[in-house]
């Protein structure tokens, strides 16, 4: 884990609608995060996450990126929106219990606009991928 203080920190969101736990690896172009599915969570229903629950997963993931970036430099994490969600596949929904591990790949950044390629996996099986456009709030 990269990252050991409180995760709220680093995005927007507030319990219960906190969808990751931490950054496993972190660059200028993708960061990794991971996520334990938990009794109680919002989008858990018939012991399965739903898609829903997954894609704000997703986004999420993508503030981490956004959110560690301006924790280097000392400044709050800027809000950001999801703008367009693309090519979306969801294969698989994942258990209650179940670890996610989710990989972000920044394709492009402009002016706070943010496109990205996202893949979920739980125990290296890809349950999830799909492109988003995030746009931070001015």
């Amino acid at each position: 884990m990269l990252f050991e203080g409180d995760i709220t920190t680093l995005i927007p969101q507030r319990q219960p609608m906190v969808m990751v736990d931490s950054i496993v690896e972190y660059s200028e172009k993708q960061v990794i995060s991971s996520f334990k599915l938990v009794e109680g969570n919002l989008f858990i229903q018939n012991n399965h996450f739903l898609e829903s629950g997954l894609i704000e997963h997703m986004a999420q993931s993508v503030a981490l990126h956004t959110g560690y970036f301006y924790f280097f430099k000392n400044e709050t994490p800027p809000t950001g929106y999801i703008g367009t969600v693309q090519s979306l596949d969801i294969f698989h929904l994942p258990k209650l219990h179940s670890s996610l591990r989710t990989t972000v790949d920044i394709v492009e950044e402009f002016m706070g606009v943010t496109l990205v390629e996202i893949s979920v996996k739980v125990d290296n099986l890809l349950i999830a991928k799909g492109k988003m456009k995030t746009v931070i709030a001015k």
